[in-house]
């Protein structure tokens, strides 16, 4: 044991405070100490004042315009199958083999997620996939007001459904301007996630813009790091000025639950669908009458063009509005109106705003040829999507597809009737085929612009491209066409 007398104690105590005071002198000297940090915290604090102010007051202005939507569905259960599913769990084998026996049921199931007042009349927006197929809609105001809710129209191409209900004294949130929006600004999301009512919680806008997101057909998402979570679906993203800049649809996700990256209509955009259900019930939108895919630098080379921005004309529809105006596949939109066309998502939107009857300016290159054309533009008709696929026999190994013969069933199954062509049955895990993006149920219509009508057809257009670093298909899938490269080397 160490033992340390008085003297010591007071030897220690001494240089010590001989320390301090040498500590104090040096840090003067070095103006570590100013006379300026005390007042900083003091404005800081004034700031972040104003800054909660500026939160309590935007949910204020809201929060009360914001419903909790419950929905009803009718589900019907498949039959029960004793020894486990179909082969393959596919349609095609379901309509060739019959059903195993057993009765449908149906029960009832239950939904949730929120919406926004937007008018004094009560007219309420959410998403489509809110309400889809519900049965029944009832929406809870924050003052425990239940409503039955009338769907005055839904389009599941941006995700959008407008629901009225008859109430009195209901309080109506602010539109924004979502084109007004920047990367940077602080939001807040509004909703009842999780059975939570009336949960905010608060973000910036991550991007603007966002698409290929396979949300919606037609997408021009706002992204944001604002918690979104099973529930807000429907329900408003605001700014500090109180005003919906958007509403909340959907989250990128690999558990299900929040992880930073969330997506919301634009209120523009909502608007202007809201209107337009407002009004008829339905939503009218542009049509070109094309079939496009991307510009990638393996179709450049291809094409020939002389631009790497843009999109190629996969298809063109027969008697379609770009038909009639002398577009043709194979063609490159550089400008639609005299806007720059960068990819495919900014084309669909301009030609889906253009009202069905206008003429627009169509800018495009065939392969080195400049060339503009005026396009009387149509009205978008209604999809028909779907495709089934059935398994095939022949392989090549190198592309690392399997392919057979069209025949009249297998076109009738797919959809196919009329068409001649190879069907790729089968499409091998990581070959140069997947990686390109073909699939099981394509039709080969053509390869490196040869038409493909056999097998022997497409057997020596392969032969002829075995040399070569890559391979251009001309495909159809379901009803769409589109240009594919299959790098071999």
């Amino acid at each position: 044991m160490v033992h340390i007398n008085r003297r010591d104690w007071v030897v220690v105590f001494l240089v010590s405070v001989s320390a301090f005071m040498v500590g104090l002198v040096v840090a003067s000297s070095l103006n570590v100490v100013t006379y300026g940090v005390a007042e900083e915290p003091v404005e800081t604090s004034e700031a972040l004042e104003q800054l909660q102010l500026a939160y309590e007051k935007a949910v204020a202005a809201v929060d009360p315009a914001v419903v909790k939507v419950d929905v009803t569905l009718k589900v019907t259960a498949p039959p029960f199958i004793p020894f486990g599913s179909m082969p393959f769990d596919d349609d095609f084998f379901k309509r060739f083999f019959e059903e195993p026996p057993g009765h449908k049921r149906e029960y009832k199931s239950y939904g949730e997620g929120s919406g926004v007042i937007v008018s004094p009349d009560g007219y309420v927006l959410t998403n489509n996939h809110v309400v889809e197929d519900a049965e029944k809609i009832t929406v809870q105001l924050v003052d425990g007001r239940e409503f039955d809710a009338q769907i005055i129209g839904c389009d599941p191409m941006t995700d959008i459904a407008v629901l009225k209900i008859d109430g009195k004294d209901l309080s109506v949130a602010k539109l924004g301007d979502s084109d007004m929006v920047r990367v940077g600004q602080i939001v807040l999301a509004i909703g009842h996630p999780l059975r939570q009512s009336h949960t905010v919680t608060a973000g910036i806008i991550s991007a603007v813009g966002r698409s290929n997101v396979s949300l919606a057909d037609y997408e021009d998402f706002i992204q944001t790091d604002a918690a979104i979570n099973p529930g807000n679906s429907g329900g408003p993203l605001i700014n500090l000025k109180g005003e919906v800049i958007g509403i909340n649809t959907a989250i990128a996700s690999y558990t299900g639950g929040y992880m930073g990256i969330g997506f919301a209509i634009p209120i523009n955009m909502a608007k202007e669908i809201m209107e337009q259900l407002k009004a008829s019930g339905r939503v009218v939108r542009g049509w070109l009458g094309v079939y496009i895919q991307p510009l990638t630098p393996e179709i450049v080379k291809e094409f020939n063009l002389p631009i790497d921005k843009g999109v190629l004309v996969a298809d063109v529809i027969d008697g379609g509005p770009a038909d009639k105006a002398g577009i043709e596949r194979g063609d490159c939109i550089v400008k639609y109106n005299g806007e720059s066309v960068d990819d495919m998502n900014e084309l669909r939107l301009s030609v889906s705003r253009t009202k069905p009857g206008k003429n627009a300016e169509v800018e495009i290159y065939r392969g080195s040829k400049k060339m503009k054309f005026k396009v009387k533009i149509g009205e978008l008709p209604q999809e028909d999507k779907g495709i089934m696929k059935k398994e095939g026999e022949e392989e090549t190994a190198k592309i690392g597809i399997r392919v057979q013969e069209l025949t009249d069933d297998i076109a009738r199954e797919l959809g196919y009737e009329g068409e001649k062509g190879v069907i790729i049955t089968d499409v091998e895990y990581g070959s140069p085929a997947y990686e390109s993006g073909l699939k099981r149920g394509d039709l080969i219509l053509e390869v490196d612009k040869q038409k493909i009508e056999t097998m022997s057809d497409f057997r020596e257009a392969i032969s002829r491209a075995k040399r070569k670093e890559s391979v251009l298909f001309y495909v159809r899938s379901g009803e769409a066409s589109h240009y594919v490269v299959v790098k071999l080397k």
